[in-house]
């Protein structure tokens, strides 16, 4: 399963948006540096998704806002 997500990084707060089945909006505190800022985007989609963050792979996107995940488990719980 891919995910689409659009990621705002040096937000003042951490916040996560779902704007499709397959979309998803992250505000983050992390800087885009060093990749501090995917990684709290992927930590905070596998929070919300209720899955491991191991399970959560950046495909595409890693130094654009604009970035496409792809997802290693079966079941999504909601």
């Amino acid at each position: 399963m891919f995910i689409k997500l659009k990621v705002h990084p040096d937000s003042r707060r951490e916040k996560v948006i779902k704007k499709g089945p397959d979309a998803y909006e992250i505000w983050t505190k992390s800087p885009p540096a060093r990749g501090l800022a995917n990684a709290s985007a992927i930590r905070q989609l596998s929070l919300v998704l209720n899955i491991d963050a191991k399970k959560i792979m950046l495909i595409k996107g890693a130094t654009s806002t604009a970035k496409i995940v792809k997802i290693f488990s079966p079941v999504i719980k909601k």
